[in-house]
């Protein structure tokens, strides 16, 4: 079946987020006392969701109401920094407008909560992503399938003609549970050891790779 949907993780697929995030998440957690996390450690806790980084960034007897606050007060934050340091890896933007030019239809499905998806593809990538869904109400966080049979529907595509593309396990397993090929990218925040262990079979080591994968339907290995 031909592949003619291309649907994307954000953070660590398409955009370095890191930066804001590490600030962000910094900022929320020492508002309430608790000790700054390195950028290595926030890199290691995202890919779940934001009150999943969050939990991971804090002891764990910290009470679920206190989580709720500093989740709020990321999200806060974050609105008005978001970005700052962000911006697209190198050779994303090229690689979305040659599949853009080849017909194929894009989408982005992440577990940022879905307000900060949109703006984000709006502000780096709105000539070529057309639905971009988050973390939502209705919608649950990844590995759940559902974001991505989501954008399916919106995109007017059955998931036979799909491939998910992201960096970390959560995409890998996704997919799995969408039904549809995976191709994991080895310039986000996971390595492809990490990658092979959780079951990645198809890398992308840089952004034009994926348009070789697709082209060739090397994403059927």
């Amino acid at each position: 079946m031909e592949k003619n949907t291309l649907i994307f993780d954000l953070d660590g697929t398409l955009l370095n987020t890191m930066g804001d995030l590490h600030a962000g998440f910094n900022h929320a957690i020492s508002e309430f006392g608790y000790k700054p996390r390195t950028y290595d450690e926030i890199q290691s806790f995202i890919g779940n969701g934001v009150r999943q980084a969050i939990k991971l960034s804090l002891p764990d007897d910290v009470q679920e109401k206190t989580v709720d606050k500093i989740v709020d007060s990321f999200k806060t934050y974050y609105k008005e920094h978001m970005d700052e340091k962000t911006k697209p890896y190198d050779g994303i933007t090229e690689m979305l407008k040659r599949l853009k030019s080849n017909g194929y239809k894009l989408a982005v499905v992440s577990n940022k909560y879905d307000s900060a998806v949109k703006r984000l593809c709006a502000r780096f990538f709105k000539e070529y992503i057309s639905v971009a869904i988050g973390e939502g109400e209705g919608i649950e966080c990844k590995p759940s399938p559902m974001g991505v049979i989501k954008a399916a529907k919106e995109l007017h595509s059955e998931m036979c003609n799909c491939v998910y593309i992201g960096d970390a396990d959560t995409d890998i397993l996704t997919a799995k549970n969408a039904d549809i090929p995976c191709i994991s990218v080895l310039w986000g925040y996971r390595d492809r050891e990490f990658l092979k262990k959780n079951g990645g079979r198809v890398f992308a080591e840089k952004p034009s790779d994926i348009i070789n994968i697709i082209e060739k339907k090397l994403y059927l290995m």
